[in-house]
């Protein structure tokens, strides 16, 4: 099965605005984010999109 045009992973730190049905990743500080981000990326072979200081979606396009 290939996995194409999706939302893969979800990474934030403010656990409070986040909901829906792709894995959810909840960091302690800025640094933990974008290391989880970027592993993430590389493992899902998807992109990673920051899409606020507190938010990181990985995509597969």
């Amino acid at each position: 099965m290939k996995i194409e045009k999706a939302i893969l992973a979800v990474i934030t730190l403010n656990e409070s605005k986040i909901s829906g049905g792709a894995p959810i990743f909840i960091c302690d500080d800025q640094k933990e984010l974008e290391s989880v981000a970027a592993n993430l990326e590389a493992i899902t072979d998807g992109i990673a999109h920051a899409l606020g200081e507190e938010l990181f979606i990985i995509v597969k396009h």
